[in-house]
């Protein structure tokens, strides 16, 4: 029983590395697309946004979603780590 408890903790521990590098690939590409359309601030992103939408509202809710994306991230992280640590913990303990 504690050898398949241990297993699932590890395997939870691999999948939120995993989920991890997947959210950060996706901020990564966010982020790229944020530097692209603000460069060139096509006039259809002001339609897609809404009416009465300017290029300045637009910058600043995209950034304050990557920051709120980060903090997600950054919450994740510390369980990542405690799953991480309470893993080897539990296979220390069966050796």
């Amino acid at each position: 029983m504690d050898e398949i408890f241990t297993k699932r903790v590890r395997s939870a521990a691999v999948a939120g590395w995993w989920t991890l590098l997947i959210a950060y690939s996706i901020l990564l590409i966010a982020w790229l697309v944020y530097v692209v359309i603000i460069a060139k601030q096509p006039a259809g992103m002001l339609c897609v946004w809404g009416e009465g939408v300017t290029w300045p509202e637009i910058r600043i809710i995209w950034l304050w979603a990557m920051v709120a994306f980060k903090l997600g991230i950054g919450m994740m992280i510390f369980v990542v780590i405690w799953l991480t640590f309470w893993a080897r913990q539990l296979a220390k303990k069966q050796n």
